[in-house]
């Protein structure tokens, strides 16, 4: 588990949002917390990771990260629905969503509790 935590806002579209971070970001900002390791090491690690949390979504399993949160799979009913512009009705199919949710370590840390955990 990485040792700190790192401070990711909501995605904007300004390239400038300080508070938004960027897959290669965060791969830099690893690269220099661990010097011993290669940036293209760094890249491979998180990579990865991100790409078995997303299998482990395919597969429909949950991904829980202690302290950090938990991803699932949530899943919609197909519904009916209408074309807001011509009234029409229109069958919206069944769709499963990726979903998150945060740890209390991780909810305590955003919120400037102290500790967290247990």
């Amino acid at each position: 588990m990485i040792a700190a935590y790192v401070k990711v806002g909501i995605m904007t579209n300004h390239p400038d949002d300080p508070a938004a971070m960027t897959k290669s970001e965060l791969i830099a900002r690893l690269a220099d917390k661990n010097p011993h390791l290669y940036q293209r090491d760094v890249e491979r690690i998180v990579t990865t990771i991100f790409d078995e949390i997303g299998n482990a979504l395919v597969r429909g399993d949950r991904v829980e990260l202690r302290g950090f949160g938990a991803f699932s799979v949530k899943h919609r009913d197909g519904r009916q629905g209408r074309n807001p512009r011509t009234g029409a009705a229109v069958s919206v199919p069944d769709k499963a969503l990726p979903s998150f949710k945060a740890g209390k370590q991780m909810r305590d840390l955003l919120n400037g509790k102290c500790g967290g955990g247990r």
